[in-house]
């Protein structure tokens, strides 16, 4: 039954309109992904004798910080990790056992790269270990130990799928043990190392991780086993209707309308209030790079790149996936007598607003001198007067539906990419960087800044022009978009 399965998912891959954009994804993911696993088995090799060369035992220091290894990679899973799973609706009506269902799709999830990637770093420092003279038997559990709790945090991430307020707190505590850590108010590490440590000096304490993987498993198999009903689990849910008239929109005509729209729709769905979450995030981005605290960091260029990102939060997470916030309804949308102009003229608003604001709650950035906000507001306005319009061409490209009741993708989706949208995208952040440089080294600090405020500007008194550009090219990849939006796989 496993292989038919297989069959079908092949099936469902070679036949979906958008076959072209897959392979060439999955080409490219495939390269990215061999490229980590190199670097993973590097490290894996070369951290032992670096350690070692540091007058330091390698394996207690692996051991010291694995628990913010542990911690990092959950927090990575349940922010970008998707799960796999089958069409299954059509499937409950066959003679299929629903536990040949389920451990199917749990076992896709186990052959995820995001648990063979960490194989790359200890298969390879566990046979380092065995080299360099520690005992074969103690390795090897201590190997098992390590790549359970690996896919200990596969099966939670399953359990915690799509629960926001889960992901914020881990996203808090995360962040507590590091500045506390850092400031060595408190130290989790000296009170795990003892753990690590015990998976490698006893030939028991493994059976801990290997129990609890198997727990887990079991409880995950049981959660979507009794979930696996038209009725209960793969019911839709519906909300109650709440009315809500934005009255005060109206004085704006056709945009107002498009704007009630867009609040209700950023008010009322996950994706949408992740986005919210993730430009106030966008905020504190700049500190990596103002701060002075890296030094690959600070120079001109990365301060721009830092300036454009701080500012443009809502832009880059909201503003690239315009119009497929709209594609549930999209095709009735396009069916009656709307103007295109009108609708991405709200979008651009509303992108407009949320940078203002944005560069307002910048205003923090003061305290490591005036140039620094001086350099967040001249990205504000580069982002408002050009990025603005680029999101918005990018969007007419961008034929991917949006899952509203999913938090996850807020960085950007996979089926997103395409050649079109990279090089449209590629400006956004590279044209202001060579700007600023370009008038920093040639002229002065402030010359710099004013051309990147310059090109904003200048795009900002053009906007009627570029509007009718992109409208037309909206119009003509209508009926791609639409077809595409109906696409279920």
């Amino acid at each position: 039954m496993f292989k038919k399965f297989l069959y079908l998912e092949w099936k469902a891959f070679v036949r979906s309109a958008s076959f072209g954009t897959n392979l060439a994804l999955k080409i490219i993911l495939g390269i990215v992904a061999f490229m980590y696993a190199i670097i993973f088995l590097f490290a894996g090799v070369v951290l032992f004798y670096g350690l070692k060369d540091a007058n330091l035992d390698p394996l207690l220091e692996v051991n010291k910080y694995l628990i913010y290894y542990l911690i990092f990679d959950l927090l990575f899973r349940l922010f970008l990790q998707k799960i796999p799973v089958l069409n299954i609706r059509p499937l409950l009506t066959l003679p299929i056992k629903k536990a040949t269902i389920v451990n199917f799709s749990l076992g896709k999830t186990m052959l995820s790269f995001f648990n063979l990637v960490h194989a790359f770093f200890f298969v390879p420092f566990s046979i380092v270990l065995l080299v360099e003279g520690y005992n074969p038997l103690n390795v090897i559990l201590w190997h098992v130990a390590i790549m359970s709790l690996i896919y200990v945090n596969n099966f939670l991430n399953i359990l915690l799928n799509n629960k926001d307020s889960l992901f914020v707190i881990f996203m808090v505590i995360f962040g507590a043990l590091g500045v506390l850590h850092y400031y060595d108010y408190f130290n989790i590490t000296d009170y795990t190392v003892g753990f690590f440590q015990g998976l490698i000096t006893t030939n028991y304490l493994f059976l801990i991780p290997v129990i609890l993987i198997i727990t887990l498993y079991v409880i995950t198999f049981n959660f979507f086993k009794k979930n696996l009903h038209l009725d209960t689990g793969l019911s839709s849910k519906h909300d109650i209707a709440k009315t809500e008239q934005f009255t005060w929109l109206d004085q704006f005509g056709n945009i107002g309308t498009f704007l009630k729209n867009d609040i209700r729709l950023i008010k009322r769905n996950k994706r949408s209030k992740t986005t919210i979450f993730m430009s106030v995030l966008f905020l504190f981005y700049g500190l990596l790079f103002f701060s002075g605290g890296i030094e690959s960091y600070d120079n001109p260029m990365m301060k721009m790149f830092a300036g454009v990102f701080v500012s443009g939060g809502f832009l880059f997470t909201f503003g690239q996936f315009v119009p497929s916030w709209d594609s549930a309804y999209y095709p009735l949308m396009m069916t009656q007598n709307i103007s295109y102009k009108g609708y991405l003229n709200a979008k651009w608003w509303l992108i407009v607003i949320a940078t203002g604001v944005s560069t307002l709650l910048a205003a923090p950035y003061l305290y490591f001198g005036l140039e620094t906000y001086l350099i967040i507001i001249a990205g504000a306005i580069f982002n408002i007067g050009v990025n603005s319009h680029l999101v918005l061409l990018g969007g007419a490209y961008v034929k991917t539906p949006v899952d509203l009741n999913s938090s996850k993708g807020a960085f950007g989706d996979k089926k997103a990419f395409n050649l079109k949208t990279m090089l449209i995208s590629l400006p956004k952040m590279l044209l202001p960087m060579l700007i600023y440089i370009a008038g920093y080294k040639f002229i002065s600090p402030n010359a710099g800044l004013i051309l990147v405020a310059l090109i904003g500007l200048i795009g900002f008194a053009f906007r009627n022009k570029v509007f009718s550009m992109i409208e037309k090219i909206y119009k003509a990849e209508k009926y791609s978009t639409i077809a595409s939006y109906k696409q279920k796989s």
